[in-house]
């Protein structure tokens, strides 16, 4: 996925290569964007290519400097998922919090506190980690939902492309389009020129919604929360390897003999099965968090605000249901 890099800005600029490259970093690239998906043969996530959260991290990083010019910003960008564990969100599904996934933001600033290579630029650099650590305080880097912000932007992209709902000159278009305007608190915030390339967006970054509350993906999310804490129960793993990287926790899944068939089940599975009622054992209800874009126009408004097709696709996807029952095979 990095050959969105170059669409993001048209170089990586040397203080972002020094500290993407520091250990805490770089263990991002082998923590994937769709927690544990990936390793399923559900036909929506057998064919996608590598997509890790280093990719995603410097993602936003470029995105960030190439709208602000600011170091500061652009390294708290870098550092928003340095403290993402293993399969990602599968540990909020672990921890109960699911619906919020807030659980695996914490720790961002120790993460960094601890690592001697990223202290050491952000002296030489004369920043602080109180600057760096919570990219919440600056708004072209993350900002309330559905508003977009930088984060929210590298994702939809990525995802639209590894999923095929994009290529890369309709991601330009969409990039290109895009300045620095207000949101309507007058906060800084990404914003579209163009109605026509704004609506597209949306429309785009709702097919990728539709995915992140899959039937697929919520039942794998859930049953890979469920063999994590068999695994931890039975002292397979130790919570602590959840924050290393996921070939090793796998490795060790595998070769548990009781994990290990459970994993083997996981990865084989390529169809969902659905009941109004539970028919008992191995069937989950799973709700889900829902995620949507409702972009700016300068001077329009929010997309869903004037394009009454697009606010019938997010009133539709609003109003999803998830009380059936999932199984898969």
């Amino acid at each position: 996925m990095n050959r969105l890099w170059k669409l993001y800005h048209r170089e990586i600029p040397p203080f972002l290569q020094e500290f993407s490259a520091a250990p805490p970093m770089a263990r991002l690239k082998a923590v994937g964007m769709n927690c544990g998906c990936e390793y399923t043969h559900f036909p929506r996530f057998a064919g996608i290519g590598p997509y890790s959260r280093y990719d995603h991290s410097l993602g936003v990083a470029l995105i960030v400097w190439h709208f602000t010019g600011d170091r500061k910003q652009a390294l708290a960008g870098l550092f928003h998922d340095i403290g993402t564990p293993v399969f990602a969100h599968v540990v909020d599904f672990l921890n109960g919090d699911h619906l919020r996934q807030e659980s695996t933001e914490a720790g961002t600033a120790e993460r960094i506190t601890d690592s001697p290579e990223l202290c050491a630029l952000l002296e030489r650099y004369g920043l602080t980690v109180e600057q760096t650590a919570d990219y919440h305080q600056y708004p072209i880097a993350d900002n309330p939902s559905p508003a977009l912000s930088a984060d929210r932007l590298e994702y939809t992209l990525g995802n639209a492309l590894n999923y095929g709902f994009a290529d890369m000159e309709q991601l330009r278009g969409f990039y290109e389009d895009l300045t620095v305007g207000e949101d309507e608190a007058g906060r800084p915030e990404l914003v579209f020129s163009t109605p026509e390339t704004a609506a597209a967006f949306t429309r785009t970054a709702l097919r990728n919604a539709r995915v992140y509350v899959a039937d697929e993906d919520r039942f794998a999310m859930q049953s890979l929360a469920d063999l994590l804490r068999l695994a931890l129960d039975r002292g397979v793993l130790r919570r602590e390897e959840l924050w290393g990287t996921e070939g090793p926790v796998i490795q060790k899944l595998a070769a548990d003999p009781v994990c290990g068939p459970a994993w083997r089940r996981f990865c084989g599975w390529s169809r969902i099965l659905r009941s109004a009622e539970c028919p008992g054992d191995g069937w989950l209800q799973v709700d889900a968090k829902k995620r949507w874009i409702d972009p700016l126009v300068r001077g329009m408004g929010r997309v869903s605000q004037w394009d009454m097709e697009v606010r019938k696709q997010l009133e539709w996807f609003w109003d999803l249901d998830f009380s059936q029952w999932l199984s898969a095979e």
